[in-house]
């Protein structure tokens, strides 16, 4: 009988010492008759010492960071709570105690619409950094890659889209066979726009501009060059000058075009304009300036990239300008202010990492 009530006894100090681990604003005190009692720490600190207190620890986790990333990839808390699953009030609730968690405002709203604080885009930075960080953890621990899905929505302008893109959507589709895409060509101008708006995620384009809403990083290198018809006088010619050509009919691209652009800047930088032509032809793509040039039509001062092929075949004859510097730079574009959906920061990771294209010209 003694054993037994040795047994409940310790059993009773066993259960009231894990529910002072749950509750640290309390003390145990054993007392003569085997009981144990719950004591305040109001009762003093010298009442009994045969029981060390623990000081509570300091949650270090942040809390809701998923449904942060949601929000702020979505621009939204409704549509956040719509992809977790769970009310708008609740998508609230957790932001709100993240915020208070590290005691700074993470979200703003401007004209409507939901954005970053500056610290919200830092916290944003490091929870990616986090998410990657997890996927390498599964695959190398695994010998798994961690699969990823979702959508990534690309505008480019026609050049990189015709003659870039291809050979980086083959190699991010290698890594990334999961992740539907969908790709909008058009001229540079409609494609900032896009990006703009939000209508896309990520641009590539010709040229830059000084939006502060756009942030633009350089991932390979143009020029623009001279092209005739082989059965053009100046086929037979090594070397002109701008001034022959001004006689010419020119095509060129139309307004917003980066290679209209392009040409644009650097005939200002010989001192020449588009006014000196005695006649200048507006086409609104590089296959149907090519195709009016092979049929003598005009003559065009096109990206490389996009005449290379006219050349190599003999369709077109490249013709060199003296003293011609009209070099561009192709851009990777997206919202500065708006954080990039995962997909959008593979894709990113695949066209900086792997350098130049192979067909790349400088």
């Amino acid at each position: 009988m003694e054993s037994w009530l040795a047994a409940g006894r310790a059993f009773q100090l066993a259960a009231s010492y894990r529910e002072e681990q749950r509750e640290p604003g309390c003390r145990l005190r054993t007392v003569t008759t085997g009981r144990v009692k719950r004591e305040s720490k109001e009762a003093g600190p010298n009442r009994h010492q045969g029981l060390a207190m623990q000081k509570p620890r300091r949650e270090n986790r942040l809390p809701h960071l998923e449904t942060f990333c949601l929000a702020a990839e979505l621009g939204s808390f409704t549509a956040a709570a719509r992809a977790v699953g769970i009310t708008q009030a609740a998508v609230s609730q957790r932001m709100h105690a993240l915020e208070r968690r590290l005691g700074v405002a993470l979200f703003q709203r401007r004209a409507g619409r939901l954005q970053l604080t500056q610290p919200g885009e830092k916290l944003y930075e490091y929870a990616q950094r986090l998410r990657r960080l997890e996927q390498e953890a599964v695959a190398r621990v695994t010998g798994c890659r961690a699969e990823q899905s979702g959508g990534l929505r690309i505008g480019t302008s026609t050049v990189p889209g015709e003659h870039l893109l291809p050979e980086i959507l083959a190699r991010f589709q290698g890594r990334f066979p999961q992740i539907q895409m969908r790709v909008q060509v058009t001229n540079t101008q409609q494609v900032l726009q896009l990006v703009e708006r939000g209508q896309v995620d990520v641009g590539l384009v010709g040229a830059r501009s000084d939006s502060p809403r756009l942030e633009f990083r350089g991932f390979a290198w143009d020029r623009l060059v001279l092209v005739v018809s082989p059965q053009h006088p100046l086929a037979r010619r090594s070397v002109v000058n701008l001034r022959e050509l001004t006689g010419q009919r020119l095509i060129v691209r139309e307004p917003g075009s980066g290679s209209r652009q392009c040409l644009e800047q650097a005939l200002r930088r010989a001192g020449f304009s588009l006014d000196d032509w005695q006649s200048v032809m507006e086409l609104g793509s590089n296959l149907a300036i090519q195709e009016a040039v092979q049929h003598g039509v005009g003559i065009a001062i096109l990206s490389q990239y996009a005449i290379r092929d006219w050349v190599e075949s003999g369709q077109l004859v490249q013709v060199c300008i003296a003293r011609w510097q009209a070099a561009r730079r192709f851009y990777a574009v997206w919202r500065r202010h708006k954080p990039l959906p995962v997909s959008a920061q593979l894709f990113l990771d695949v066209l900086f990492s792997h350098g130049r294209p192979s067909r790349m010209v400088v």
